[in-house]
């Protein structure tokens, strides 16, 4: 092995815990006791809870080569989606997977542009603008019904005159991005939903017991979806998948590999994930469904997953990279406060550390 394997190895294995390491070091000498408390290490760990989340679905779409920019604007149409469940009397459980589901249909539409296939987005779209529509004139059912319904038949419409048409993966996200920030305004007339207080709320809470008394159920939901996506990416055949199409697309149709059947799955996976990071952001927000929350999620989502290791070109990455990268995002935001440095310094901080890290992903790849 030459040196310069060597060194991509280390970057890719251990830099991303000698990163956090090394800024939680740094951190720590400069502030003291009032950083390095239990209390401060908690609250942090509470913080990463709704970005690291989302993360660990955009790290399937950033190692299969794509990218994702819609992310921020996902989970505000989520906080929205699960605020009105509630109002309108659903239990919090349907109301959180509620959520969960919208922001997998958010990730068919999304997916379907980005392998071509515009007849589904034509049928997502239309189901849920109808039964959005039908909402508050109809039946919570009836207005399901005649949503699917007629989105079927858009489906089918679009599916016989439109055919296929390929686009990119940065312009469709792009645009996502605007359009469900304006549906996530639209869903509650620019205005925040207060609905009813639900357990769903002390999600992002420690308990008074077991497990939950230690760290709050949001952070153990992110570990455990993290250690599930882990698994999968490791010892599925889907994980293969994920890294051939990322490495090289040609090659993966050659040999086999349904590649806009994988591309179509990883991004419903990847919205379903800021879809579950929605309704741990609408606890986050103390049971508040917020179309303006969530701002700049995207850059921090992102930056997650290209410091935790993985490449903007595709075909490298880990979920556990991702999660500490998540962190050291957070420790960072959260050193800076503690410093009392003003707002606008942590946005340049924040924006240094992305570039350092794509700049470092370019060596890595450098020959």
């Amino acid at each position: 092995m030459t040196q310069r394997e060597f060194l991509k190895q280390w970057m890719t294995r251990v830099g991303p815990a000698f990163g956090l390491a090394t800024v939680w070091i740094l951190f720590a000498a400069l502030k003291g006791a009032d950083f390095w408390t239990w209390s401060n290490q908690r609250l942090m760990l509470l913080q990463t809870a709704v970005v690291g989340t989302a993360a660990v679905g955009a790290s399937l779409v950033i190692i299969s080569g794509g990218i994702d920019l819609s992310v921020g604007s996902a989970i505000a149409v989520g906080t929205m989606v699960v605020a009105l469940m509630l109002k309108a009397g659903i239990p919090p459980v349907l109301a959180a997977v509620g959520g969960i589901g919208a922001g997998c249909l958010l990730g068919l539409a999304t997916g379907s542009m980005v392998v071509g296939r515009l007849w589904r987005v034509a049928g997502v779209v239309s189901a849920a603008c109808i039964a959005a529509w039908l909402w508050q004139k109809a039946t919570p059912i009836g207005a399901l019904a005649i949503g699917i319904g007629a989105g079927v038949g858009f489906a089918y419409l679009g599916r016989r005159f439109i055919g296929r048409v390929e686009l990119s993966p940065f312009i469709v996200t792009l645009g996502m991005w605007g359009a469900l920030r304006g549906a996530a305004k639209g869903l509650g007339n620019n205005q925040p939903i207060y609905p009813d207080q639900t357990w769903l709320t002390s999600l992002m809470q420690p308990g008074n017991s077991g497990l939950f008394s230690i760290l709050a159920p949001g952070v153990w939901i992110m570990l455990a979806l993290a250690t599930l996506m882990a698994a999968v990416l490791r010892y599925t055949r889907f994980g293969r998948h994920v890294y051939a199409v990322g490495s090289n697309e040609l090659t993966a149709r050659l040999c086999g590999i349904d590649v806009e059947r994988t591309k179509l799955v990883i991004y419903c996976i990847a919205a379903g994930c800021a879809g579950l990071a929605a309704v741990l952001q609408f606890a986050f927000l103390y049971g508040t469904g917020d179309p303006t929350t969530a701002m700049g999620y995207e850059l921090k989502v992102i930056a997650s997953v290209v410091i935790g290791g993985a490449s903007l070109m595709g075909g490298e990455g880990t979920i556990q990279g991702t999660i500490l990268g998540a962190l050291i995002m957070t420790v960072v935001d959260n050193g800076c406060t503690k410093l009392g440095l003003a707002n606008w310094v942590q946005e340049i901080v924040t924006g240094a550390i992305i570039i350092a890290a794509v700049t470092l992903d370019q060596l890595r790849h450098r020959r």
